[in-house]
Parts: C-alpha cells; sequence; structure tokens
C-alpha cells in the first residue's frame, strides 16, 4: 500500500526542489543539422517491402503504397487546424531521421539511434531499427554519415512473431521493437525499448543475442505491447502497470560497463490506489539497474521526480560514477513569440515550447526513500550565443532548441556535453513554421553545470 510521506520526506523534496531549480549557463559553441529528407536504403537482401517506408501512416491505418501520397504535419496540431511539415510519405527508402540516444566517441564522432518509425508499434512495421556512426562539421554545420548498421535476428532471440518472421536476416521494424536508447559496451551494443518495455543485447553489427523483460522487485512488468499481453475477451477494466510508450527512454551505463541503468518515460501505475505513481502529488519515474556480466536485474532502483506532472525524459547518461545528465522536457514545440494566443491555426504553434531542460542528477546522494538528487540544470530555450554560432534559430546573442522531444545528450569531455532532436518526421515544426525539422546537434559550453555538486 502506497503511504503517505512523512515529514522528513517532505523536507528532503523541498530541499532537493529548491537545489533543483539552481540555473547554470550554457553557452552554445557548435550547431550542425543532418536535413530532414536524409535517407539510407534497406540491405540489398531485405523484404522488398522495406524498400520504401511509411504505407501504414494513413489515419485508418490502411496501408498506402503511393509515394508522398500523404501530407505530413505537426502532431502537436488541432484535429481542425493542422500545421503541414511540408514533407509527405510513403517516402523511397528508410529515413535516417529522428535521433533518441547518442554516444560520444573519441575522434569527435557519436553513434546516433533511429526512433522506432513514425511514432506507433501499430504504423512502423516498414521502418527499420538502425542505428549510425556520424560525425558532425562544427565549422561548415553539416553531418557526415558514416556508417549504418541495421538490426536483424537470424538466430530468432526475438520470444515473438516479428514482422519479418519467414525471412532469412529477419530485420527488424518498429512494429516489434520502439528502441529509445542504446549504450556500447565491450564488443556489444544494448537497447532500451519502450514497447515491453525490453532491454535488447546484440553484436556491434546489429544481431539480436538476447532480449531480457523488465523486472522491478522481483516481478515482471508489462505494458499493453507486451507479447504476452492481450485484451480481455469482455469489457472491463484493462491496466498494465506501464502505460503505453512509456518503456525506456533513457537508459544510462555505468563508466566501468558492469550496469546499465534503464529510466522509464512514465510513471507505474498503482493498482491498489488506481493512478499513476506520485510522492507527495509530485509524479516520479523509476531507475532500475541491471547487471550486464549477471544478464539479470539487481533489484536495486531510484527514483526521479518530475518538476512538472505530465513532463517526460529525454534521455540520460553518467558523467562520472555517481551523476549523470538527464533530459526533462514538456510536450510544446515552437517558441512562445509563435503561439496561436486564441483558436488553432496552421500558422502559430498551438502548444508552444516552455520547459526543455537538462538537469544534473547524483545516484550517490539519492534520499532515504530513493530520490535521486536534482544539483542543477541548463534551459534549452535559453542558450548564449555571443558569438553567434547559430546557423539558424539565434537572435540578440541568444540561441533556442524549441523542439517537442528533444531525446539526446551526452558528455564530451570535462566542460561540453552534445545534445540533439528527434525531429519525429514527418510530424514535427518547432523550428519554423511549415518546414519539419532537421536533425540539429549543438556542442554546448556548460563547465559550472559539470562541476556542481
Amino acid at each position: 500500500m502506497h503511504k503517505k510521506p512523512l515529514l522528513p520526506l517532505l523536507v528532503l523534496l523541498s530541499c532537493a526542489t529548491a537545489q533543483a531549480q539552481q540555473a547554470y549557463p550554457a553557452t552554445l559553441v557548435g550547431h550542425a543539422a543532418l536535413p530532414a529528407q536524409t535517407f539510407v536504403a534497406a540491405p540489398k537482401d531485405a523484404p522488398a517491402s522495406l524498400q520504401t517506408s511509411g504505407k501504414y501512416t494513413t489515419a485508418d491505418g490502411r496501408r498506402e503504397d503511393r509515394l508522398g501520397a500523404i501530407a505530413g504535419s505537426s502532431y502537436l496540431s488541432a484535429k481542425d487546424a493542422p500545421k503541414p511539415t511540408g514533407i509527405s510519405l510513403p517516402f523511397k527508402g528508410q529515413p535516417v531521421q529522428g535521433f533518441s540516444g547518442i554516444k560520444t566517441m573519441k575522434d569527435g564522432s557519436y553513434w546516433v539511434l533511429t526512433d522506432n518509425g513514425f511514432g506507433s508499434k501499430a504504423n512502423s512495421a516498414d521502418a527499420m531499427l538502425m542505428f549510425h556512426h556520424v560525425k558532425p562539421d562544427w565549422k561548415s554545420g553539416s553531418v557526415q554519415r558514416l556508417q549504418t548498421v541495421f538490426l536483424h535476428d537470424p538466430d530468432q532471440k526475438v520470444p515473438f512473431l516479428i514482422v519479418n518472421e519467414g525471412t532469412k536476416q529477419r530485420y527488424l521494424t518498429g512494429a516489434d521493437f520502439d528502441i529509445e536508447s542504446m549504450q556500447f559496451i565491450g564488443e556489444h551494443v544494448w537497447f532500451g525499448d519502450e514497447l515491453g518495455p525490453y532491454l535488447i543485447k546484440t553484436d556491434r553489427k546489429g544481431k539480436v543475442l538476447a532480449v531480457f523483460d523488465t523486472k522491478i522487485d522481483g516481478k515482471t512488468v508489462r505494458s499493453p505491447d507486451h507479447f504476452s499481453v492481450t485484451t480481455p475477451a469482455v469489457a472491463g477494466v484493462f491496466s498494465t502497470p506501464v502505460r503505453r510508450s512509456r518503456g525506456y527512454e533513457g537508459m544510462a551505463a555505468s563508466k566501468d560497463g558492469q550496469y546499465l541503468y534503464p529510466l522509464l518515460e512514465g510513471p507505474l501505475w498503482n493498482e491498489a490506489e488506481k493512478k499513476w505513481e506520485t510522492q507527495d502529488g509530485r509524479e516520479y519515474l523509476r531507475i532500475l539497474e541491471f547487471s550486464v556480466a549477471k544478464g539479470e536485474w539487481t533489484g536495486r532502483s531510484w527514483k526521479y521526480a518530475l518538476e512538472l506532472n505530465g513532463n517526460n525524459i529525454g534521455d540520460f547518461n553518467m558523467i562520472d560514477a555517481d551523476t549523470g545528465l538527464i533530459i526533462e522536457r514538456d510536450n510544446g514545440e515552437g517558441l512562445e513569440s509563435t503561439a496561436c494566443n486564441g483558436p488553432a491555426r496552421p500558422d502559430c504553434q498551438n502548444v508552444p515550447a516552455k520547459f526543455k531542460r537538462v538537469y544534473k542528477v547524483s545516484l550517490k546522494d539519492a534520499d532515504a526513500n530513493g530520490f535521486v538528487r536534482k544539483i542543477g540544470y541548463i534551459d534549452l530555450l535559453d542558450i548564449q550565443d555571443p558569438k553567434g554560432v547559430a546557423k539558424v534559430g539565434g537572435q540578440n546573442g541568444k540561441f533556442t532548441f524549441p523542439f517537442v522531444t528533444i531525446e539526446d545528450v551526452d558528455v564530451v569531455d570535462a566542460e561540453h556535453i552534445i545534445v540533439a532532436n528527434d525531429n519525429n518526421l514527418p510530424y514535427s515544426s518547432g523550428r519554423q513554421l511549415g518546414k519539419n525539422d532537421d536533425n540539429e546537434f549543438i556542442l554546448l559550453h556548460v563547465p559550472e553545470l559539470l562541476s556542481a555538486r
């Protein structure tokens, strides 16, 4: 049974909240972008159905094979006032688009993870799961794609029916998994998934080696999209602990590679109280611990308190053994200066961005109830740009990153971090009305944040 918080916890939460309001400056020192319409061909041995993508994105789910027949619009549009993004689907090839995980390499390059497809399990059966090696050129503002790796399951390690079940390579799609986070440990790559939620282990070539269910307090927890969950035959109450599309959005790894720290995007369902988990009225998310060597959950966990109920996290990576970076953001896009300020229209932002932050947190300093300490944050809507580094989005020495889904953050060195967006092709237009967002990368100078204790 969920108990009412004791006074000491209220004091701790109050202190944590006060500390969380410590804002640190961020200065833009690099800005680069991969154009929204960047595509890669499916492998030659992939099924013909994967040579095009986006065929199942019609409003009623009916298949549409004609390229460019379905107009894209921001998913934050009002139903009676769709905001066009200027891009239509289906596409020829696979969109590189929408990055939802990033890892820093020592040579100035990065590995990035493409989001699962077109927003849901139902419409992403022709969207291939893949990750890419890229290198931004901060001087020119361009991004070079060096390599693409496709996830596949030839050894049938996935324990359920997949879209490409009867093929040799069994390439995975967004109807199989929604991979949102990624870690490289030794010769293996680990992915956090939202649908199960699952952990997926592959080799460096993307071949699946194992799939792990999620366990909390010794019990397997599932979302409505877990392969073993079926809807009841008769009408009635139906719930799972994990909400749909609120599985693992971020997943950090310990610096020694011994543990993974998957972070759920949404609070768990409290069946006893018939509500999502809260503490003193604030929603919180679970950070779990997984032993890489043992291939099992340790049973240890932490809690991350959201600053505003309804916020989401975008990514999670460790700075050192004890502290990490977490993106916390609202579900708005675009600047308030472009808000509709009245009825929704196609030429204004119906839900402008107001809360886009990168928090530094301490797992070591978690309180007695498991809440990590928020040390401070930077505001991605208030970035300094005194030298005019921004290629777009800068004005009067300021730069903003007003995207709805900012899902990539990692440490570059002792003074810099990198941040990137998921551009939701073709469903986001936070930078410029009427134009789908590009895949932007920003290099930020944040020494005060990284050194804060």
